[in-house]
């Protein structure tokens, strides 16, 4: 009996260091061949274009960002543009300040979104109206509570547009604040998910982009009808909207330092699991192949720890399974470093290894969470 039980454990021993094993591979083909793509990859060369841009701003009760960020983009360093300023049933003084800045800058064109018993408190509604309501092909979007690094932004986006390339996705990352673990965790995660989208894009397989930073032709959104497809969905005009239209020949990327978004991020923990529910329940719309490596992705983070854990504990091959601990770390600690030098979060990386687990298990922890209950979503 005793030697029954001895040889189970070391076949379940075995199986658990080869799915290790496995579980290393699968890390190392995502962090260095796919998202190395991007971390690896050389500066972007932009060659300004003088094309007309529109750009697109959606805002339903921001008085106070709106006060302060509206004007940062229409001083924008750019020949001919316009700002299509979206209202979306402000019930706050949005409305009146957005009027105010259309009367001071002529580039400014309000469209104001009434409650609309079918689409009300749909974001995706106020969007389509003001996407019609622009005056130029190619547009430029960003979310009212952010706010451009420099002047040159919409001179950085748009010069990546070609006659092929009719989506570009930009970075939107989130201020930082001093002191605090929390905003720390949120930038990581921020930037492990820009390595991802960037990656997948930049190996031909364009899954998500996000609504901070982003621009298309206006015919890739008439091409998949808009938002109709996902209309009743209440979140995903940004990544939904790319998770359909976006391909390996119609999508680039963009990220020059000049090209960022800031935004402020979340101060409290409940209100960032809030939103990180939200964004996790729109990721379970995207297609099978998109789902998949997510999930696997997602799979082989988790499985990595509780794997090496065990394997440690009963020291089952621990010289093995110590190098190869390390040489997971060396590589994604290379990737994830590269990528952070490229979008200005290297400070996070001084942590990133506890980030890492807490993020896993809070991601868990939001699973669990959607399962059983839906989060809430646009205003």
């Amino acid at each position: 009996m005793h030697t029954f039980l001895k040889d189970k454990k070391t076949i379940m021993l075995l199986s658990f260091f080869s799915l290790f094993i496995v579980v290393v591979f699968i890390q190392f083909i995502y962090y260095v061949v796919i998202f190395g793509k991007f971390s690896f990859a050389k500066p972007q060369n932009s060659t300004p274009k003088r094309i007309p841009i529109s750009v697109i701003v959606c805002a339903k009760n921001e008085e106070e960002n709106v006060k302060n960020f509206i004007p940062l983009l229409a001083e924008q360093d750019y020949p001919q543009f316009e700002i299509v300023l979206i209202d979306d049933a402000s019930s706050d003084e949005t409305l009146e300040i957005l009027e105010e800045y259309e009367k001071k800058y002529s580039n400014i064109r309000l469209v104001k979104v009434e409650n609309n018993e079918a689409f009300w408190g749909n974001k995706k509604f106020a969007l389509t109206l003001g996407i019609k309501a622009a005056k130029y092909e190619y547009l430029l979007f960003t979310d009212a509570d952010c706010y451009p690094v420099s002047k040159d932004w919409i001179t950085k986006m748009s010069s990546q547009f070609t006659q092929q390339k009719t989506i570009v996705l930009g970075y939107g990352a989130y201020e930082k604040i001093a002191g605090s673990f929390l905003n720390k965790i949120i930038r990581f995660e921020t930037l492990l998910t820009a390595i991802q989208y960037f990656g997948w894009a930049k190996s031909g397989k364009p899954f998500m982009g996000v609504g901070r930073n982003m621009a298309y032709k206006r015919e890739e959104f008439f091409r998949v009808r808009g938002f109709m497809d996902h209309m009743k969905i209440r979140s995903g005009d940004d990544d939904l909207f790319i998770n359909q239209a976006a391909n390996g020949k119609n999508t680039t990327v963009c990220f020059a330092q000049d090209s960022f978004t800031y935004s402020k991020p979340k101060t409290t923990f409940k209100d960032w699991f809030t939103q990180k529910r939200r964004h996790v329940s729109t990721a379970g719309h995207y297609k099978f192949f998109d789902k998949f490596q997510l999930a696997v992705f997602f799979l082989s983070q988790f499985f990595f720890f509780i794997l090496a854990i065990i394997l440690l504990a009963f020291q089952y091959q621990w010289i093995i399974v110590a190098g190869l601990i390390g040489f997971r770390y060396l590589f994604t600690w290379l990737t994830l470093g590269f990528a952070a030098g490229k979008l200005k979060e290297k400070d996070v990386m001084y942590f990133y290894p506890f980030i890492e687990i807490v993020l896993i298990f809070t991601q868990l922890n939001v699973f669990i969470s959607n399962t059983f209950s839906k989060p809430v979503h646009w205003k």
